[in-house]
């Protein structure tokens, strides 16, 4: 016969719950340890990372930019007159003396305009040749005049002197002794006009002369301006060096101003290096400071000579001023790279720089564990930086290794491991 349980439905219903709340506390507890544990350290190839040792001893500190050649001399060829491009003799790139043409420029306007010069010239210094030989004619004849009238004062005063001496002596009439001196005076007078004639006509003459030449050598120099730009319609280089560029709008047939640049000229074996350097990294750059200019064919010593006051998409242009001989390859608007040596720093402690590497600046790095199984992450500061260097002020030591590759991946291990 069965027996009746009491309670059981109710000593079940407790049993589950307890089992329950027992489960649910291990569940917690399990995650709680879980939750305490440290991540697994991480494991990284260091093939593929960038290590780097500290050192101890002269550290050069340099900045770096990327430039072009440019010549140190250069001259812009100009359109002297307006014309039409005939002929383009000459193309960028070919060797050029100062007489060397260039281009043939043709204008009708100007060679109709020199031709009146030159026969308004002409016809000048005719007028100027006539001018000399009337005034010589009439000179000629005041001076004939002159001395008619000279020999009849002298005369005059003979017969004056003689009626005087002849009156005094009873022989003549006195009358006719006052006539022959008053006969005398008057020509004697009129002497003395026509040699005055004579010297207000000279220099008539020379005026008149000057203003003929001054007409003459006006038009003397309208003619050599017609002239010359009349030659300059064969646009010569001007300058011995390399022809660097023809203006893109210039070409056979194309009408041109005075003015238009027809061209440059520079001189091949003068040049200079612009290098774009950082705004920030530019304010301890000086002029006379040494810098190296890499050609990628050849290096080529120079010193900066010119800092640009101005700023152009973060960049400040630099002039290096290069000395000694240049490589065969070098020419104007050749691409280069070039580093400034700012400075030496003695007895300095530095590493090559790391990647987020900054001046001033303090970061976190892996340092290597001398067994090179694990790498810590320790607090650097640096000092000063250079284009491949940077000085160590606090957190490593002479000879440490540390990891100097991007790890920002590890930002969040304070250890890894090294495989």
């Amino acid at each position: 016969m069965d027996v009746i349980r009491k309670d059981a439905r109710k000593k079940k219903t407790i049993r589950r719950t307890v089992m329950v709340v027992v489960l649910l506390a291990a569940v917690s507890g399990a995650t709680f340890a879980v939750s305490r544990l440290k991540p697994a350290v991480p494991s990284v190839d260091l093939s593929t990372q960038w290590p780097g040792t500290v050192k101890r001893g002269e550290m050069l500190r340099d900045v770096r930019g990327l430039g072009t050649l440019v010549p140190e001399d250069t001259m812009l060829i100009p359109a002297t007159t307006d014309g039409r491009v005939q002929r383009i003799l000459v193309y960028p790139g070919t060797p050029v003396t100062a007489n060397t043409v260039v281009m043939i420029l043709t204008s009708q306007e100007l060679e109709t305009a020199t031709l009146d010069a030159e026969y308004n010239l002409k016809a000048a210094q005719a007028d100027y040749e006539n001018l000399k030989v009337t005034l010589e004619k009439t000179k000629i004849d005041l001076q004939a005049t002159a001395a008619q009238v000279g020999a009849d004062y002298n005369t005059a005063k003979l017969e004056a002197d003689r009626d005087a001496d002849l009156a005094k002596q009873g022989l003549s009439a006195a009358l006719d002794a006052k006539i022959s001196a008053v006969k005398a005076q008057e020509l004697g007078e009129r002497y003395k006009l026509e040699q005055q004639r004579l010297e207000i006509n000279a220099s008539a003459e020379e005026a008149q002369l000057a203003a003929q030449k001054v007409k003459v050598d006006q038009l003397q120099a309208e003619y050599n301006l017609k002239k010359s730009q009349l030659d300059q319609l064969n646009v010569k280089a001007g300058f011995d060096g390399v022809l660097q560029q023809l203006p893109t709008p210039v070409e056979v047939g194309q009408k041109v101003t005075a003015g238009t640049p027809l061209g440059k000229v520079a001189q091949r074996s003068k040049l200079k290096a612009e290098l774009k350097i950082a705004e920030t990294q530019v304010k301890d750059v000086a002029i006379g400071q040494p810098a190296t200019i890499d050609t990628r064919n050849g290096l080529i010593q120079g010193h900066v000579s010119r800092i640009d006051p101005s700023v152009l998409n973060g960049t400040v242009t630099v002039d290096v001023r290069l000395e000694g001989p240049l490589p065969e390859a070098a020419r104007p608007d050749l691409s280069v790279d070039g580093t400034i040596q700012l400075e030496k720093l003695n007895n300095v402690l530095f590493v090559e720089r790391p990647v987020f590497g900054q001046q001033d600046a303090s970061v976190q790095i892996f340092k290597i564990d001398p067994d090179g199984k694990f790498a810590n992450k320790v607090k650097v500061t640096f000092g000063k930086a250079a284009v491949n260097t940077i000085e160590i002020k606090d957190g490593l030591q002479v000879g440490d290794k540390v990891i100097l590759s991007d790890m920002s991946n590890y930002d969040s291990y304070d250890r890894i491991r090294l495989n």
